[in-house]
């Protein structure tokens, strides 16, 4: 695993004032903020919808890992985590 920022053991939430939605106009999910939307890959979406303030980071991947049998995904997940905390989409607790 590569080195990372973000613990294991924190808890992501969307940041306040972001939403998360279905466009139907973009065909796709997306992030709502107050300055735009951005659209988002159907990863983006299924990790974001999970950051809810209720599960770590780690037992995210665990479910995620449980949707796709197979897929080596925490590195992945991980880099996810730090972009959308330097795009200030979610907060970490």
């Amino acid at each position: 695993m590569s080195m990372t920022t973000i613990a294991p053991e924190s808890t992501p939430i969307l940041a306040p004032g972001l939403r998360l939605q279905w466009e139907k106009a973009q065909d796709c999910h997306v992030l709502l903020f107050p300055e735009g939307m951005v659209q988002l890959s159907e990863s983006a979406h299924a990790i974001l919808e999970k950051c809810t303030g209720e599960q770590t980071t780690q037992e995210i991947i665990d479910q995620l890992s449980q949707q796709f049998p197979g897929a080596d995904l925490a590195d992945d997940v991980y880099q996810f985590f730090e972009q959308a905390v330097s795009h200030v989409w979610i907060k970490l607790k």
